[in-house]
């Protein structure tokens, strides 16, 4: 591992790398994107746009733009140098599913569940044709063929090809281009009535390109496209679906093509020789099946979630697949062999379960942590996060160590009780428990034995003993069985009394029987939950029992009358696990709502939400002296949690609490309508956030402070007249922070600190009336040539936004004449600066150039001088022995 990148609590949902391979945008489940380095590995700039998780990520060829899609069914430009959004681009009717930037034009295909595949015309910010070719959904689109060809897949088992015809300006689009496949082999389809390409223009003529369906490639797999993609080179296609097999295509380019074409043509001159040339040319044309033909298919050992590709210069296709199952492949693929087979160069399992941990354990010192899943056991070390013993077992449902934590006992869905060795990572000893699953394992409070609950309506008690292994002389650890408590119904949690005085026992009757653990007599029984008791745990002093159900609530219980004293609604899904922390009446519940909380149960508050996991939490486990808490989930991660030493104030935590969902609200509110605006095809790339309306409220608070000072200003002018000498003028405390600097430098601070890709949004929910003062602002900054940029950014978005309230103000008619003055020829003075600047670098870049050339050849003489001395002393010395 080389490199971890920390983002927010949300699932990633998206990946890109630059062109240049130093940053890696990252698209996220509530829409957000973020840019990260990867040289440091901190987040540079958050995109806000999008509502729900993206889908799409693109970067255009020089790395410059971005451009996203998602499921909200919008897709959005932005520009990664200015960190702000140029514009979204509005169509699709569901979620998009691909975004591709063609290199030489200023074009973006683009396609989504909707069936579509729209073409964009970035320069004017419009679809200018659509492609309804399809049936089903478009999973993936590529192009290859130097931008020649586009090939996308839908649910079915067809790649379908089109051809691409950019038609040049003044050129007729009916004139006849040279196709360079036609033709159809027996995997192809020629366009048949059904399946004929549709094309729908939104402009009647066809004024940028031409798209013609050429055929379509047969995959093997019967199932929808998961992923489509091509190598950096784009010689290779490659292709999976919702299996576990990746096909894997080549893509002649136009010299193989010319090659093979002149092959056919000597065959074809061979065969009919009476044949005119022109004849000839017309019979030998290539099918698409030989223009991209398959290479191999690749089977993964599980199936695949997701791929990448490279191809080295020798000719060696390397290939990396992550599967479902959480593991990671690297396959080696040989392209110059008779006939390519991968073979599997790597893989990384180490790191985790191939399926959902379903039991967890901790130690007794606090330090290793047991997790166990469908096909394994696992010891981590708590502290570096590593995991130390991997052992195979059966599916495992709950788990405990044996006291001195050299042993660990599972307990599975088979009904058995496994017995592990730490030590030897083997395993000592099987154990037919329960004829149905071991839902439930509790060690006794005096460490002797544990206590077992099954499938099968039985409670089991076990002790353990040391009994003599035939193979060695020393004894080893075993369990004994020595009574068992049948009951009416499956029995799914038992737990001791710290006291082990009484046993609880949970029923699917809904109920919690509590039994003397001497006697086995009946105690009280626990009733109230509508379904079925999941979990539950008894405090250290044995006075409450806390119970979490499938009815999303927990009750808290008194243990000595069975009363129950306060019933909690604790999750939004089932409470899937419940533990008291040790010495106090605080517990942990897991949910099936993906959230882990701690609640008090002396005061029936809640205290704190954790909030990381994506899925359901399957359980979690208390250290023993309270400090970590582990939790594993349907994710496939387990997250580790530490107590702080900062205190936690209740009151701050509602606090934060009310925020987020104040914050929730304001992202699910309708945006802000510019006006004069229609709802079209374009729209503004940011969305309002908290952020946002922060930014304008720090701004509103600049511009009042503004007003004050020279309100305060005017006064002091007027008592120094009035006086007849110079009265001491009093600082405002912020401008003194700054470094006594005056109002108006002060309100442009400000607006340096609104974040590149908010500055838009947040002078949209500005209120007008102070519009007019930031306008006279502005044009004093531009005055002085004052980040000319950044101002005129703001002022042209102000006049686009307030056109009809500006224009019809008297008031501001001066300022925005002044305005005009100064802007245009600030702008063009910058210009020219940048012009100079761009001019100096170029001339710069060349005279390197031409110095590196120079000294190139100096080198290559030098060495060719040096040879020459070589051979003619090896000449000599050969002359001297003979």
């Amino acid at each position: 591992q080389v490199l971890i990148l920390k983002g927010l609590k949300q699932e990633v949902s998206c990946l890109c790398p630059s062109p240049d391979g130093l940053h890696l945008a990252v698209g996220y489940e509530d829409g957000s994107i973020r840019v990260f380095s990867l040289l440091s590995g901190e987040a540079n700039i958050t995109f806000n746009g999008h509502k729900t998780a993206v889908t799409a990520l693109q970067y255009d060829h020089l790395g410059g733009r971005l451009v996203s899609g998602s499921k909200d069914t919008d897709v959005i430009v932005w520009d990664v140098i200015n960190e702000s959004g140029l514009y979204r681009l509005r169509g699709h009717k569901d979620a998009v599913t691909q975004v591709l930037f063609l290199k030489e034009k200023n074009l973006l295909v683009t396609s989504g569940k909707d069936t579509l595949v729209k073409w964009w015309d970035l320069d004017t910010q419009h679809c200018f044709k659509t492609l309804v070719g399809h049936r089903t959904e478009v999973w993936g689109m590529v192009l290859i063929s130097e931008e020649k060809r586009l090939v996308t897949g839908s649910a079915d088992s067809e790649l379908r090809v089109w051809d691409i015809t950019y038609i040049q300006e003044g050129k007729d689009p009916d004139e006849p281009e040279s196709k360079k496949s036609k033709g159809s082999s027996p995997g192809t389809e020629e366009n048949t009535e059904e399946d004929e390409m549709l094309e729908l223009d939104e402009h009647p003529e066809e004024r940028l390109l031409k798209c013609s369906k050429v055929g379509s490639i047969m995959r093997e797999g019967r199932d929808r496209v998961v992923t489509l993609a091509t190598d950096q080179t784009g010689k290779i296609l490659a292709c999976h679906g919702t299996d576990a097999v990746l096909e894997v295509f080549s893509v002649l380019s136009k010299e193989e093509i010319q090659k093979k074409l002149e092959k056919k043509m000597k065959k074809a001159k061979k065969k009919n020789k009476q044949n005119s040339e022109e004849e000839r040319e017309r019979i030998v044309e290539l099918s698409l099946q030989e223009e991209i033909h398959r290479v191999t298919s690749i089977k993964a050992s599980s199936k695949i979630k997701s791929f990448d590709s490279i191809l080295s210069p020798k000719g060696e296709l390397k290939i990396v697949l992550l599967l479902q199952n959480n593991v990671i492949e690297t396959y080696n693929l040989n392209l110059s062999a008779q006939a390519p087979q991968a073979v599997r160069a790597s893989r990384i399992t180490i790191g985790g379960h191939r399926s959902d941990v379903r039991t967890l354990a901790f130690s007794s010192d606090n330090i290793a942590i047991l997790s166990a899943a469908a096909e394994s056991v696992k010891i981590w070390n708590r502290s570096t996060l590593q995991c130390i013993r991997t052992m195979d077992c059966e599916y495992a449902l709950c788990s405990l160590f044996v006291p001195g934590d050299r042993q660990v006992i599972v307990g599975t869905k088979t009904g058995k009780l496994q017995l592990f060795d730490l030590a030897s990572g083997s395993l000592m000893e099987t154990v037919s428990a329960h004829d149905g699953a071991v839902w439930s394992i509790a060690l006794s409070p005096d460490q002797r034995g544990f206590v077992t609950g099954g499938a099968d309506k039985c409670v089991k008690f076990w002790e353990f003993e040391l009994v003599k292994d035939e193979s060695s002389v020393q004894k080893r650890l075993s369990m004994k069985h020595v009574r068992v408590l049948q009951l009416d119904e499956d029995v799914l949690c038992v737990r001791y009394s710290p006291n082990q005085k009484l046993l609880a026992v949970s029923l699917l009757d809904c109920t919690v029987k509590i039994f003397y653990t001497d006697t086995l007599k009946f105690f009280l029984s626990l009733y109230g939950h509508k379904l079925p008791v999941l979990c539950m745990d008894i405090c250290s002093d044995g006075t409450l029992i806390a119970t979490g159900s499938a009815d999303r609530n927990v009750k808290i219980w008194g243990l000595d009358f069975g009363d129950c004293h306060r019933s909690l609604f604790a999750h939004d899904d089932s409470v899937m696990y419940l533990q008291f922390v040790a010495k106090s009446h605080l517990f942990f519940t897991a949910g099936k709502d993906s959230k882990i909380k701690q609640w008090d149960a002396d005061k029936f508050e809640h205290i704190q939400t954790l909030e990381g996991h994506h899925q359901e939490v399957w359980c979690l486990a208390l250290s023993p002296n309270g400090d970590y808490v582990v939790s594993a989930s349907h994710d496939k991660s387990l997250r580790l949690w530490e107590r702080t030493r900062e205190p936690l104030v209740l009151e701050e935590e509602r606090e934060m609490q009310r925020e987020a969902e104040y914050e929730e609200s304001v992202a699910k509110e309708e945006q802000p309508v510019v006006a004069g605006e229609t709802q079209g095809e374009t729209g503004l790339a940011g969305k309002k956030t908290i952020e946002t309306i922060k930014a304008a409220e720090r701004i509103m608070e600049a511009i009042e402070l503004y007003r004050e000072e020279m309100a305060k200003l005017t006064e002091h002018k007027a008592i120094c007249k009035a006086a007849g000498k110079e009265v001491p003028f009093p600082v405002n405390p912020i401008l003194h922070a700054y470094g006594n600097i005056t109002p108006s430098a002060y309100v442009l601070e400000v607006f340096k600190k609104v974040k590149s890709s908010e500055l838009e949004e947040s002078l949209l929910v500005l209120p007008f009336s102070y519009v007019p003062d930031l306008l006279r602002l502005f044009n004093e900054y531009i005055h002085l040539g004052s980040d000319i940029e950044l101002v005129c950014r703001a002022l042209l978005f102000l006049l686009k936004i307030h056109f009809g309230q500006i224009t019809s103000n008297h008031m501001l008619v001066t300022v925005i004449e002044n305005l005009k003055k100064t802007t245009i020829s600030r702008v063009s003075e910058t210009r020219d600066v940048l012009g100079f600047n761009m001019a100096g670098l170029q001339y710069l870049k060349r005279e390197i150039e031409a110095k590196d050339e120079v000294t190139f050849f100096a080198d290559a003489t030098d060495r060719f001088e040096e040879k020459k001395r070589k051979r003619k002393k090896k000449e000599k010395m050969v002359l001297g022995m003979v």
